[in-house]
């Protein structure tokens, strides 16, 4: 598995996240029904109060983006938001890396459940999160008429004492 890091995506470094994002046509079109998202919408995504985003970095090179919300408010879960690599660098590994980076780190943050959405139409996104051990607990409407299916996933069991 290749070694990766994150580095928190900053004002800076925004147009970089946009690169990614842009570069996966396919997920901005079942997403949004655009194939190319603005920088407006990036910030907003990116640069806000609720959640934590990182450039997955490889190397010298910026391959991906994560994004997660600490505590949803909904449901006092952990969510991960998003997990994206830049499409030239599908397939190499990158994204089982920036997840299990991102798992440890979750663990040592004391979450043990941690839940994620995935658009019904893409099966593969959905493949790799149940690669991954992420089971699917239901299916929500999503926004225009779309659904999400819930994965969710015991990353830490629970301490008991005796």
């Amino acid at each position: 598995m290749p070694h990766v890091s994150l580095e928190k995506i900053s004002k800076e470094t925004l147009h970089i996240a946009l690169d990614i994002v842009n570069s996966n046509k396919i997920y901005n079109w079942l997403e949004n029904g655009r194939e190319i998202r603005t920088l407006k919408e990036i910030e907003e995504e990116f640069l806000n109060p609720m959640t934590e985003s990182f450039l997955v970095q490889a190397k010298n090179e910026y391959v991906g983006v994560l994004d997660y919300l600490a505590e949803n408010p909904k449901d006092h879960y952990p969510w991960l938001g998003l997990l994206m690599i830049h499409q030239a660098y599908h397939g190499k590994g990158y994204g089982r890396a920036a997840y299990s980076l991102f798992e440890k780190e979750a663990k040592i943050a004391g979450m043990q459940i941690v839940r994620l959405g995935v658009l019904t139409e893409n099966k593969p996104a959905k493949a790799f999160w149940e690669s991954l051990g992420y089971k699917r607990y239901e299916t929500k409407p999503y926004k225009e008429g779309k659904k999400i299916d819930c994965y969710e996933k015991v990353i830490k069991e629970k301490q008991t004492s005796i």
